[in-house]
């Protein structure tokens, strides 16, 4: 399995309210509301670090979850979010300059 690389895409707005985040889709004005395992995934998809690293060192050591459980949701909802043009998906580094 190839690793998967996300990013924020810079289309869109972002309020952080208490432990979680607001985000509107520039593409289809979706707004979601993200969690606290979600938000700690979005403030660390960077397009350099793997989904697999950030769910291991991030969401696994905040949180009480399997790393299997958890890699699969992180992945759903990257996923998810990558259709509305929220994140951005690759199964390379994404770079500043191709957001």
């Amino acid at each position: 399995m190839s690793p998967v690389y996300v990013a924020r895409a810079t289309e869109i707005a972002a309020r952080a309210l208490g432990g979680e985040m607001m985000i509107m889709s520039a593409r289809d004005s979706t707004l979601f509301t993200l969690n606290e395992v979600a938000t700690t995934i979005w403030q660390a998809a960077d397009g350099r670090t793997p989904l697999s690293e950030i769910v291991e060192s991030k969401v696994c050591t905040e949180f009480e979850i399997a790393p299997e459980q958890a890699f699969e949701d992180a992945e759903s909802f990257v996923r998810e979010l990558a259709g509305h043009g929220v994140l951005l998906v690759s199964d390379q580094p994404i770079s500043e300059e191709t957001r």
